[in-house]
């Protein structure tokens, strides 16, 4: 965790593996989070794919879309950058950078103009104080400790008989996953405002026309579904190990 947000977010897989007695329980809540966020990534990749095959008729760039969408918003002190990877592209709105993948910056896609304008609506949030991205910044050291403090004591709970014959492991891990929870339901309307801004700032730039704009959302809406995979995942496993602390 960290004050980047995201398009590529995606859900942790199966940290929580069975736990004492804990099978049917995990077989009910855990398995089903695995599935649906291999699903949840199949379909953005593979629906990012799709899109990054069908140029715009504007025929302009990832970068140059995202500029004209802050510049229009009055946002002249965020730096673009390219970066490497692929949906590794960002907004960090501690050093007010934009970071896109290559494959977006120098893009035409329909594809990569819907990501790019996405991380410029996070600038806008930034910029007009977005409730939901304030709190969402708020809740980020107590997020960063609860995920670096989670698998280490999961792992010592299998290997220090005390912390489990008194649950204080489990205990903690529920904490933990507490935490994560409210951070990735909090993280819902933050990426999902800034696709509705993308949209519509493309659309009413006119970078992109009405009957493009199928192909970006049809982008930004897989990519939502990783976030909400991550959410049901994250309170998945807090239900998993709060009713397995309350059965010992």
């Amino acid at each position: 965790m960290n004050t980047i947000l995201s398009l590529s977010l995606f859900p942790s897989l199966g940290l929580i593996i069975p736990m004492g007695g804990g099978w049917g329980l995990w077989l009910v809540l855990v398995v089903p989070t695995i599935i649906l966020g291999l699903w949840a990534q199949h379909r953005v990749m593979s629906t990012y794919r799709k899109y990054s095959q069908i140029r715009s008729r504007g025929g302009i760039t990832g970068a140059e879309a995202a500029s004209a969408v802050m510049r229009k918003a009055g946002i002249t002190d965020v730096d673009i950058v390219e970066i490497a990877g692929q949906l590794s592209d960002h907004y960090d709105p501690i050093h007010k950078r934009l970071a896109l993948s290559s494959a977006n910056y120098r893009g035409t896609s329909l594809a990569a103009l819907g990501v790019s304008a996405h991380e410029a609506g996070h600038a806008i949030q930034h910029k007009v104080g977005y409730k939901a991205l304030n709190l969402r910044m708020s809740l980020i050291p107590i997020t960063t400790m609860a995920s670096q403090v989670l698998p280490i004591v999961l792992i010592a709970s299998f290997f220090l008989p005390f912390l489990a014959a008194n649950m204080i492991g489990l205990k903690i891990a529920v904490v933990c996953y507490l935490v994560l929870t409210v951070f990735q339901l909090i993280t819902l309307p933050v990426e999902f405002d800034a696709s509705a801004r993308a949209r519509k700032e493309l659309v009413g730039l006119g970078i992109i026309g009405q009957d493009e704009a199928v192909g970006v959302v049809r982008t930004l809406n897989a990519a939502g579904w990783t976030y909400v995979a991550a959410f049901i995942s994250s309170l998945a496993n807090l239900l998993y190990l709060f009713l397995l602390s309350r059965d010992r």
